[in-house]
């Protein structure tokens, strides 16, 4: 894993970095684990533009990635590390002993020939899946459930990883990546290690083009607008109009807080983020 730079024979190659690839063992993906994914392009079931700035795009499919980890006791060994264009991170293709196969996000130290297990008695190595109850502290973990067998949902991007603080009764406290300590409940299960491909947040696209690839089209300055078509727009020159950043609609688009109050997960957050 790591960052290619580029000699810039164009203006935009000065700056484009890619990934080199070097961990991908396999170039296509398993078809019997992959879905259609219909483009939206940003619009809801009435066919209005309910995300601004979305369509387009490399048409690709979908990865079904095994979230619950639910054959417990068996284990599975790693086949292959695959490229997924819906996410940052890596794949890694198991193979359990039946010939059945899925797919997991690929933690970082993970390679091929690994033997992986989701089990309540299973050592803390990577890529290995338990309930938080049974996880040393200290141990970093990603992939981990809100709610007991519906699932990993958070921790879930490349590079990012939890660490496990305390246990106390039927909870335990992880430091989320944003620095935020929350208890979870101990049935959770998580898997062991750090998410891979960690050099993600270090690619930059360096064209508009490339944005374009990933289904994200042009966003317009509402400053430069008239005042028809924006709260901030007209003025002569170069001008804000003096006021605050607002969206189209008027709504305050700088320094809100974007946490609904009173939620019911207020009481589980010991610590906010940074």
């Amino acid at each position: 894993m790591g960052i290619q730079s580029y000699r810039p024979y164009t203006p935009s190659r000065r700056y484009a970095t890619t990934s080199t690839f070097e961990e991908i063992t396999k170039d296509k993906p398993q078809r019997s684990l992959t879905a259609p994914r219909r483009q939206k392009a940003g619009r809801d079931s009435a066919g209005h533009i309910s995300i601004r700035h979305r369509g387009g795009g490399a048409k690709r499919r979908y990865r079904l990635v095994d979230y619950r980890r639910e054959r417990l006791d068996a284990v599975a060994e790693v086949i292959a590390v695959e490229y997924d264009p819906n996410r940052t991170a890596r794949l890694a293709l198991l193979r359990y002993e039946d010939g059945e196969k899925r797919y997991i996000l690929c933690p970082d130290g993970l390679s091929v020939g690994a033997k992986v297990v989701a089990s309540e008695t299973a050592e803390p190595a990577v890529g290995n899946c338990l309930p938080l109850a049974k996880i040393p502290l200290g141990t970093s973990v990603h992939n981990i459930e809100l709610v007991p067998g519906r699932g990993a949902k958070v921790v879930r991007t490349a590079g990012s990883a939890a660490q496990v603080m305390s246990r106390d009764g039927g909870y335990v406290t992880l430091r989320m990546p944003s620095g935020e300590e929350r208890k979870f409940l101990a049935d959770c299960r998580a898997t062991v290690g750090v998410v891979g491909n960690g050099e993600a947040e270090g690619v930059m696209l360096g064209k508009a083009g490339r944005k374009r690839w990933l289904g994200i089209r042009p966003t317009v300055r509402g400053v430069v607008m008239n005042p028809v078509d924006h709260p901030m727009g007209g003025g002569e020159g170069r001008s804000s109009g003096g006021g605050p950043a607002v969206s189209p609609w008027g709504k305050l688009a700088k320094g809100g807080k974007t946490r609904k109050p009173r939620r019911a997960s207020d009481r589980v957050i010991l610590k906010r983020r940074k």
